[in-house]
């Protein structure tokens, strides 16, 4: 054997070592830090045995979370699941209440009148055999549930083929018998009577948007994710967000879309980049405005309607900001926001500094209690002349991977990548395959083998007799 191959061998067998310790101290550190709620086992232990010990920071009123997931954990049977919560935080910090019976948990409201009662929306994905098919589907539902007494109620639900791009994010409450559903699977908005189980009305994106426009068609053109009951100059309307085409739309129950009021266009990621959650802010709590998670910009931004124009007055991100999916503004002029990717939920005050923040694993959608339906009790920030805050892209601080790439790629790497993989051991995992590919090459190259092809048939005719 060749020093020169030994040394080779050497260095590979040293990254391999060093790349795979990475990851496995990245891993327990997480396990033992325990500081996610959603992923970490010993919250719902402790929520089941009663354990009321803080576990995010206290904050006045009660904040529920609800979270997407991408990790997976094992049952009692050691089989894979996939884990996601619904959890609701005391103002001491401790677990109010917590479930985990669903795939994901999506939008969460508060009920009117209650105290503690809210409805979620939620995913479960099923097997080819319970959707007697031959391919998975997903079973998209609207359940509420006491959090003081846990009794919960199926309100609505409904089978859609396949699953990702066909989960229902957002359901609005028109009144005591309809519901204004978000339906990503059809690309449409639709009211359903809950009483009669019949469909009402409907908007089908393809009334107003080209199928070239957007995301891929029809896997997932439009990704209506998010959708609000409201009402424009006296006239009832929902307010939809046609995230795929980088849009706030707002339909007329009677006369369709108000192209006059569509905040953004498609591919204008200047204004938005493909948003999550916007919230409707009226003229009598100072709009017309619109708050919305910029996701893919990574930015919270709220426009202000003034002679018929959304202008920007209101821009709010800090270094850690990652995949803002929520913001609700809320009485006291202070902003809830939901960072996904940043696996955290943090207050925002008036003046730009965050005042509360705590970690919680891949949260989609937070509510504080008593304050109203998503921002119903909030003000404007033009009103309130609220503070902007922004960083720079090229700030270092923001981190190497931000600035080294797209913010929508480190955004996908993110969110397919498990919650505890961070910078070094995103880093380490791609050493590890990349030594293991390159390792295996050069053995294969070395083993210096030959290929050839001889003929079974023997041409040379001169040699018979």
């Amino acid at each position: 054997m060749s020093l020169h191959r030994r040394t080779l061998r050497g260095v590979f067998a040293a990254l391999v070592v060093v790349s795979t310790a990475t990851l496995v101290f990245g891993y327990v550190e997480a396990e033992r830090s325990g500081d996610q709620v959603t992923g970490d086992p010993a919250v719902e232990r402790a929520f089941r045995t009663g354990d009321r010990s803080p576990v995010v920071a206290p904050r006045d009123r009660i904040t529920v979370v609800a979270t997407d997931s991408n990790a997976f954990l094992s049952d009692e049977n050691d089989s894979p699941r996939a884990q996601a919560e619904l959890a609701a935080f005391a103002p001491n910090g401790s677990i109010y209440y917590y479930e985990n019976d669903h795939t994901r948990y999506w939008d969460v409201d508060p009920v009117p009148g209650t105290a503690t009662t809210v409805e979620y929306v939620y995913a479960d994905h099923l097997t080819a055999e319970e959707c007697h098919s031959e391919s998975v589907c997903t079973r998209n539902g609207v359940e509420r549930v006491n959090l003081t007494t846990g009794e919960r109620t199926e309100i609505y639900s409904r089978i859609t083929p396949g699953k990702h791009s066909t989960r229902w994010h957002d359901v609005d409450r028109i009144d005591e018998h309809r519901l204004l559903v978000a339906d990503i699977a059809q690309d449409r908005i639709f009211v359903v009577n809950t009483t009669t189980e019949l469909v009402q009305w409907e908007w089908d994106a393809q009334a107003d948007y080209n199928v070239s426009s957007g995301g891929p068609y029809p896997e997932d053109w439009t990704h209506i994710n998010d959708v609000e009951h409201v009402e424009i100059d006296g006239r009832e309307a929902a307010m939809v967000s046609v995230r795929n085409h980088d849009q706030v739309a707002f339909i007329d129950y009677e006369r369709g879309l108000m192209e006059n009021w569509t905040l953004g266009a498609d591919d204008a990621h200047d204004t938005l980049y493909e948003q999550h959650n916007p919230d409707y802010i009226p003229p009598e709590d100072g709009g017309p405005a619109i708050l919305v998670a910029d996701s893919e910009s990574r930015r919270v931004v709220e426009y202000q309607r003034v002679d018929g124009e959304w202008n920007r007055s209101w821009t709010w991100t800090d270094q850690r900001l990652q995949w803002p999916r929520d913001a609700d503004r809320l009485p006291n002029g202070h902003t809830l926001v939901t960072d996904s990717n940043g696996d955290r939920v943090l207050e925002v005050a008036e003046n730009g500094t965050v005042v509360w923040q705590s970690t919680v694993g891949f949260p989609y959608e937070s509510e504080r209690l008593g304050t109203g339906d998503e921002s119903a009790g909030g003000q404007s920030a033009a009103s309130l002349d609220l503070s902007s805050r922004s960083v720079a892209r090229g700030d270092v601080s923001a981190g190497p991977l931000d600035a080294a790439l797209p913010p929508k790629l480190v955004n996908s790497i993110s969110y397919a990548l498990p919650r505890w993989v961070g910078l070094l051991e995103g880093v380490a995992l791609v050493v590890l395959l990349g030594s293991l590919l390159g390792w295996g090459i050069l053995e294969y190259r070395w083993q210096d083998r030959r290929v050839s092809v001889r003929s079974p048939v023997d041409l040379d005719t001169n040699d018979r007799t």
